[in-house]
C-alpha cells in the first residue's frame, strides 16, 4: 500500500513544504541582511540578521513599523542617557521606565517597547569606547537594514496565502 493513500498524508506533505519554504525565505533574508550590514561596514553586523530573523516571523506591516519606531526611541533615549550618565543600574532602570512611558505616548505596543528596550540596553550596557550617539546610530542602522530586508522579502517572496505561517 503506497504511503500517499494514508489519511492525512497530504496534510503532512503540505506542512513539510510550508516549513521548508518558510525556512528558505528566512535563511535568504538573514544572509542578505548580514551582507548588507557588512557592505555598510557596520561594526556589529550580526544585529541586522537577528532583526530580520525576528521580523520574518511576522508579516504585519503595522507591527514592523511600530518595532522600527520603538527601536528609534530606544536608540535615541539610550544615546541621550549614555551621553549624560554612563552605565549605571539605577540609570538603566529609570531609562527603561521612561521608554515605557514614551512608547505609550507614541501609542506603540509592547513589542515595539521590547525592541526599544533591547536597543536601549545594548546602547547603555554593552561596554564600548565609542561615542554613545555613534553606537546608537549603528544599532539603529542594523535594525533598519534587518527590517528593510525582511519587508523586501515579504513583497518579493510572499508566504503562501493558503498555508499556515504562524506555526513552524
Amino acid at each position: 500500500m503506497p504511503t500517499t493513500n494514508r489519511p492525512g498524508w497530504d496534510r503532512v506533505q503540505r506542512r513539510l513544504l510550508t516549513v521548508a519554504a518558510h525556512s528558505a525565505r528566512t535563511a535568504v533574508a538573514a544572509v542578505a541582511s548580514l551582507l548588507v550590514a557588512r557592505l555598510f561596514r557596520l561594526p556589529e553586523p550580526f544585529w541586522a540578521p537577528i532583526t530580520t530573523l525576528v521580523i520574518t516571523q511576522y508579516s504585519a506591516l503595522i507591527v514592523t513599523w511600530r518595532r522600527f519606531v520603538g527601536t528609534a526611541l530606544g536608540a535615541t533615549l539610550g544615546a541621550v542617557v549614555a551621553s549624560r550618565f554612563g552605565p549605571n543600574v539605577l540609570v538603566f532602570g529609570t531609562a527603561v521606565f521612561v521608554l515605557g512611558l514614551l512608547s505609550a505616548v507614541a501609542r506603540l505596543d509592547r513589542s515595539a517597547y521590547g525592541f526599544g528596550g533591547i536597543t536601549l540596553a545594548i546602547v547603555l550596557l554593552v561596554p564600548r569606547t565609542g561615542a554613545p550617539w555613534l553606537i546608537a546610530f549603528h544599532r539603529f542602522a542594523d535594525v533598519l537594514i534587518g527590517i528593510v530586508v525582511a519587508l523586501v522579502l515579504t513583497v518579493t517572496w510572499p508566504e503562501g496565502e493558503h498555508l499556515p505561517s504562524e506555526k513552524i
